[in-house]
């Protein structure tokens, strides 16, 4: 961790906030709307915010997340920092069209003449232990598939202020998934102070030699628990973070595996068209003379995401280290 001076322990929501405090001081043009942020938002992300900037800066938009892309869109389109929340990853869907045909588009159809850039969509993502079908998902490879868009996803709450940071002051649309169980789970030091963290660059969060485990956000956390269970094993793992989905790092995950001679790629997301077949695919052309065995993927189940059987569904560290197993026999 960069010396960024003083720090404070924080969980994720409160580093979010920090963050969104943070952009407010620094950009008079910044604003934060969405559905119920203007009380602190359910997940108490925006608590505070209207108090101390007023409502005219953090307002309370209606039911409709196409309505809220959208007026996203306008306001940064004008010259404006728009930071909006969809409440729900799941439900971000209905605004999936001006996501990845307007913002993601807007300066290549201007000529470079006009842009978006000052728009970033925060959202809560992925399981939290009771979520369901609807309030469980993690669609980060939907708009993987989108150039102009960036798509960010921290594991704790020093990376969320940081990467948050940086997504609300890049030149490009954000998308900014926050790992709901980690809101109030994940525990950090973290600068009380304002810090940038670098967009696409991956963080080797733990050296290793004899396989390489890449994720992000939440399961990060599981790979470090499984890496714990190989080493008895005897088994070393270098742990990867991904953190930007799109533009992703593939050159620090290449230099990894060229070094271990194997790779495990998990996420929540189902496995069909996942972004751990991009991974694969793409080490696989780079690396395929140093791979010493398949790779493998770790991943959600191809069915609609379980209620009741959410922990079978799960690749948790469990799956993960017989995974790793697996591809180290």
């Amino acid at each position: 961790m960069a010396d960024h001076g003083p720090t404070e322990k924080m969980n994720l929501f409160t580093a979010v906030n920090g963050a969104l405090h943070i952009a407010m001081e620094t950009d008079p043009t910044a604003c934060v709307f969405g559905e119920d942020v203007a009380f602190g938002g359910v997940f108490r992300c925006s608590i505070d915010l209207r108090e101390k900037f007023g409502p005219h800066r953090v307002f309370n938009t209606p039911l409709s997340e196409q309505g809220i892309a959208g007026f996203a869109i306008g306001m940064a389109a004008v010259g404006h920092t728009a930071i909006a929340e969809m409440q729900f990853a799941d439900y971000i869907f209905p605004a999936f069209d001006q996501l990845v045909n307007e913002a993601a588009k807007f300066r290549y159809r201007a000529g470079g003449v006009w842009d978006c850039g000052g728009l970033t969509v925060r959202s809560a993502w992925g399981a939290v232990g009771h979520g369901g079908h609807y309030h469980s998902q993690c669609p980060e490879a939907y708009f993987a598939h989108t150039p102009g868009l960036k798509v960010v996803v921290p594991r704790g709450p020093y990376q969320a202020k940081g990467l948050l940071l940086s997504c609300i002051r890049d030149r490009n649309p954000c998308v900014f998934f926050e790992p709901k169980a980690l809101y109030r789970a994940a525990v950090d030091q973290v600068p009380v102070g304002d810090y940038n963290l670098p967009l696409s660059k991956a963080d080797v969060v733990q050296e290793g030699d004899d396989i390489t485990c890449v994720g992000w956000g939440t399961q990060v956390h599981r790979m470090l628990k499984a890496a714990e269970m190989a080493k008895e094993e005897g088994i070393s793992c270098e742990i990867i973070d991904l953190q930007t989905i799109l533009p992703w790092d593939v050159h620090t995950i290449e230099e990894s595996v060229k070094k271990t001679g194997r790779l495990l790629v998990t996420h929540e997301a189902p496995l069909t068209q996942g972004f751990g077949a991009e991974i694969a695919a793409s080490i696989t052309e780079r690396c395929f003379f140093s791979l010493e065995a398949p790779i493998k993927r770790v991943c959600g189940y191809d069915v609609p995401f379980p209620l009741i059987y959410e922990k079978f569904y799960l690749p948790d560290e469990y799956k993960i280290f017989e995974g790793i197993k697996e591809v180290c026999a």
